[in-house]
């Protein structure tokens, strides 16, 4: 624990380990990164590999600048036909000091449809709940990725209030997702 805040683990679920990101693993999350595929419905592929390098280090700093949020970032490998595995994408969780916290998700257009994510994603916000006392959970998807919303649905997320949306100021394309967590 540095200043009152858990330090990352690296989490293993059913074939999967999930270790926190570090500008290390930004020469092979880049191949995984340049999927035409993942910005079907929202963002871009990194500028270059300098400039995912430089954004990997930057989040090595688990906080933001003025210290009200924490940034846990984690890559997946995928323990199938290598000994030593192979990225093939991410988790990432903003803890707020509110007990709450976004999550997003990103994984390589080979491995949809295999319930990766649905592992991966859950062993997260298990980490978040048991590890750093996360009760509220939100996450925005596109509302035409289909798989997103899937996903986040088999998670036990739900729709938020239109109040939420607002408050939120969502764009009208995107929905906001949400899930209460009890305590353990």
């Amino acid at each position: 624990m540095t200043d009152g805040v858990p330090a990352m683990r690296t989490l293993s679920v059913d074939g999967l380990v999930l270790e926190p990101q570090v500008a290390a693993h930004a020469d092979e999350m880049f191949v995984v990164l340049s999927d035409p595929a993942i910005y079907e419905f929202e963002n871009a592929a990194p500028q270059s590999l300098e400039w995912l390098r430089a954004r990997f280090a930057r989040l090595e700093t688990r906080r933001s600048r003025d210290g009200s949020e924490q940034w846990l970032n984690w890559v997946i490998r995928l323990l199938d036909d290598r000994p030593d595995g192979r990225l093939i994408g991410y988790v990432q969780a903003t803890v707020r000091a509110d007990q709450s916290a976004g999550i997003a998700y990103e994984l390589a257009s080979v491995h949809w449809g295999r319930g990766l994510a649905t592992r991966a994603v859950g062993a997260m916000i298990d980490e978040l709940v048991g590890h750093y006392g996360v009760r509220d959970l939100d996450a925005v998807a596109v509302r035409r990725n289909r798989r997103s919303l899937r996903l986040l649905e088999r998670l036990g997320f739900e729709i938020a209030s239109a109040q939420r949306h607002a408050d939120a100021n969502v764009d009208p394309a995107e929905v906001l997702y949400s899930r209460r967590v009890a305590p353990p």
